[in-house]
């Protein structure tokens, strides 16, 4: 698959002398990319927008105006999730379609540049961590405290939902948390994917004493990790089938880290996970959505734990069902996450988790194709790109 990373020229801030595309190659795709000679600034609203299955654009769009309950936020850092480049690669999730061009992005952080009326917590000049999810209407879901669920919210880069991977970027004000000092725009764009491993944790039941089996060590099951322990685990074993990624699972905290082949068998595997731990784990986290993984989540938990699917794979699978009802083995989805930022943000600000080591590469948001293609590779863990020209810290 071939695709183009195009420009669509803002003509009075374009130089046409200096406009000769720079090629990078690939063994799947080429990327032209323009050269620029003046700096953006708030005439312009440079985004990374998805068309259709394969036809990422870098393009401008206009800046958006904040509505009386709203924030505009001058973004800074923004994560690349597996699901940006699921949508890039095959431009659906399950029965989420890309039928009209969509910016992406979902993991991030950035300035307050302007305030609406109705908003009292928030001035300019804060820094703020996204909250991608933001319900749309007062419905079961929401009264009850799940508004995660609400069949009619909104969600950054969920068709048809524009995501927040550009220069400016307007969000509802309830849903931008303040950073402290001491928690970088990096951190708190990386509270998304940590919000997915406290809302596992806290499905899980996760406590003080409480021994995991978190299934894949990619970002999500790393984050799954250092929430565990966090939260009181007292021995975590993660498995994974590439040693460089459980090398650092093992630098992050995990106890033991378990190599796997796709060959396994998922009882063998589930020997050797209470082989490790002299016993059964009480839950399992499971991060892959591979049917042999879910099978080895199942086979694994002792009898009356808890098996948390949060990985997403086929519609069906195959899985021991009945293993898991004579044991009584309960088994729990989870979907994104609720009322996690307020958490996250205490954890990172009291150093009760870190997670600067997740981000491996970082690329200034026009290099945003390089960026794309490096998590399509699977190199390193999160790549971040970086927004604001005058600002590319951590």
């Amino acid at each position: 698959m071939n695709f183009e990373l195009v420009l669509l020229e803002h003509r009075n801030k374009l130089c046409k002398s200096c406009c000769v595309p720079l090629t990078a190659s690939c063994n799947r795709s080429t990327i032209r990319l323009p050269c620029f000679r003046y700096p953006f600034d708030m005439e312009n609203n440079l985004c990374v927008v998805l068309h259709s299955k394969g036809d990422l654009r870098l393009e401008e769009r206009p800046i958006p105006e904040p509505g009386p309950n709203d924030v505009l936020l001058r973004m800074h850092s923004v994560g690349i999730c597996g699901s940006d480049v699921h949508y890039w690669q095959h431009g659906r999730i399950a029965d989420f379609v890309v039928k009209q061009p969509m910016v992406l992005g979902h993991e991030a952080a950035g300035r307050v540049v302007k305030v609406g009326s109705a908003v009292k917590h928030l001035n300019v000049g804060d820094r703020v961590a996204v909250e991608p999810g933001v319900p749309r209407e007062m419905d079961d879901f929401l009264k009850s405290g799940r508004y995660n669920l609400s069949p009619t919210i909104f969600f950054c880069a969920t068709p048809p939902d524009d995501g927040n991977l550009c220069q400016y970027y307007k969000h509802c004000a309830n849903f931008c948390y303040k950073l402290p000092d001491n928690v970088t725009f990096e951190e708190g764009a990386l509270i998304e994917p940590l919000s997915v491993g406290i809302h596992a944790c806290r499905r899980a039941g996760v406590t003080l004493g409480t021994t995991v089996l978190i299934c894949g060590s990619g970002p999500i099951g790393l984050v799954c990790l250092l929430v565990a322990k966090a939260m009181g685990a007292s021995v975590v074993v993660i498995t994974d089938l590439s040693s460089e990624r459980l090398k650092m699972a093992q630098e992050v905290g995990a106890d033991f880290p378990l190599l796997v082949t796709r060959e396994d068998s998922a009882q063998d595997v589930a020997q050797r996970v209470a082989g490790r731990l002299g016993k059964q784990p009480h839950v399992t986290i499971e991060c892959t959505g591979a049917e042999s993984s879910i099978q080895t989540a199942i086979y694994a938990t002792r009898s009356g734990g808890v098996v948390v699917l949060v990985g997403l794979g086929a519609e069906m699978a195959s899985v021991p069902l009945v293993n898991a009802a004579v044991r009584e083995v309960d088994i729990r989805g989870v979907f994104r996450y609720c009322n996690t930022w307020p958490m996250a943000i205490a954890m990172l600000a009291s150093g009760k988790v870190n997670v600067k080591p997740l981000v491996t590469h970082r690329f200034p948001l026009e290099e945003a194709a390089q960026a794309f293609e490096t998590t399509r590779q699977g190199h390193g863990v999160k790549v971040m790109l970086k927004c604001d020209q005058s600002d590319q810290t951590p």
